[in-house]
């Protein structure tokens, strides 16, 4: 399956469904918070695009266009 924003693997580790030791799983979500803390980099490049940092928008906060 295509990558979002977390992997397939993460997703099992976060959601508590896989099998891992605690301090692996704090590294995994620490991880995801790194990628969350660049999200305003990403969001300014595709509001300089146009319509993308809407949809982006759009999908995160439930919103029909």
């Amino acid at each position: 399956m295509a990558r979002a924003l977390l992997t397939d693997r993460e997703r099992e580790i976060i959601s508590g469904t896989a099998d891992v030791k605690d301090d692996y799983r704090y590294q995994t979500i620490s991880r995801i918070r790194n990628r969350l803390e660049r999200l305003d980099g990403d969001i300014e490049a595709m509001e300089a695009h146009g319509d993308l940092a809407d949809e982006l928008r759009s999908i995160v906060c439930g919103e029909e266009q």
